[in-house]
């Protein structure tokens, strides 16, 4: 059977479907994922780009971790692209029962998909350090150098998960949303990063669906693998 067909058959059948979603996901409304060949990974920077977004680089270094931030991870013009909008469709025929990603850039929110587990946190979201003030994430990326609190003067933090820090309770729930679901589909992601790619290992459901570029270290679990551009396949669904 095509996999378009098979896929399709798989999600007709199911009633508690989770999606978990990296990088890829949003590279065609115009986001670098991590790792391609344009990815930030190769990006020449003073630092790598792991470690530019790390929470030590952050803390040792603000000015540099702020010049990195605003340069490569400003998404607040990126819109929604077919996946995230086949999602929403999912979701409001009652299939689609969570959505779990890795990306800060909330694309499904902005899509109007309710139940979003942004287990790295998001762009949209910051506060002062010091005194706790929230910012949204215009003042941030418009600020000049390193964004400061207008009521107290410290340093503005975005709610992103850095590298070196603690999950919040986001993961908590998306641990159990996998628990629940009986049909899980993984897409744009390479399930290399930790924790996130061990919740791939809490599915007990029906059907594993892997949909990638590349070939990911879970793809012989899975009942079905598919190598293509994310929104060529999406685009065909019903």
């Amino acid at each position: 059977m095509d996999n378009i067909l098979l896929l399709q058959k798989m999600i007709d059948e199911s009633k508690n479907i989770v999606f978990f979603g990296g990088a890829g996901v949003s590279t065609d409304s115009g986001i670098k994922d991590f790792r391609s060949k344009n990815g930030l990974y190769n990006l020449k920077t003073k630092y790598s780009a792991e470690e530019m977004l790390s929470s030590k680089i952050f803390y040792t270094d603000t000015k540099a971790f702020y010049e990195f931030y605003k340069n490569n991870l400003n998404c607040l013009n990126a819109k929604p692209n077919s996946v995230h909008y086949y999602l929403k469709k999912l979701e409001d025929m009652g299939k689609l029962k969570a959505i779990i990603t890795q990306n800060i850039d909330g694309l499904h929110t902005k899509a109007g998909n309710k139940k979003v587990y942004e287990i790295h946190g998001t762009i949209y979201k910051n506060h002062c350090l010091s005194c706790g003030k929230i910012y949204d994430a215009n003042y941030v990326f418009n600020a000049k150098g390193i964004p400061k609190c207008t009521a107290c003067g410290g340093i503005i933090k975005p709610n992103v998960i850095l590298y070196g820090e603690m999950l919040d309770e986001s993961f908590d729930k998306a641990t159990k949303a996998i628990y629940q679901a009986d049909m899980l589909i993984v897409a744009g992601t390479s399930l290399i990063v930790q924790p996130a790619s061990s919740l791939v290992n809490l599915f007990k459901g029906k059907y594993l669906v892997i949909i990638n570029n590349d070939e990911t270290c879970y793809d012989t679990r899975a009942n079905l693998v598919i190598h293509a551009n994310l929104n060529n396949i999406f685009q065909k669904l019903k």
